[in-house]
């Protein structure tokens, strides 16, 4: 376990290390997981100590939303004095998402 453990730091700190140095616009972490999909696809399977490791944090992801519903709970009555501009800013976002999405994909899909 402690291998899988070692290994994702790794892709971590190569991430954080190509942000920092290399790509700045780019969170760290976001990069080490494209190194790791990569490094994964390259070798066609997952090893087993990093299986381990990634069912075990599956296993708990509910614990790590605590900290928002604590945030949630705190801030409530922020979050109801300006709910109106919360609910526009979450639906104008879903729908600039998904306007986003369907234009790569036009662009991506193959032409028959």
């Amino acid at each position: 376990m402690i291998q899988g453990l070692v290994q994702l730091f790794i892709f971590q700190a190569l991430g954080e290390l190509l942000s920092k140095f290399a790509l700045p616009f780019i969170p760290g972490p976001v990069l080490g997981l494209v190194l790791l999909m990569a490094f994964l696809g390259l070798r066609g399977h997952v090893p087993a100590s990093m299986d381990m490791v990634g069912s075990s944090i599956l296993q708990h992801l509910g614990l790590l939303f605590i900290p928002a519903s604590v945030g949630v709970v705190l801030y409530f009555p922020v979050l109801r004095a300006n709910a109106w501009a919360i609910s526009a800013a979450l639906v104008i976002s879903v729908l600039a998402t998904v306007a986003v999405t369907a234009l790569v994909l036009k662009l991506l899909a193959p032409k028959d």
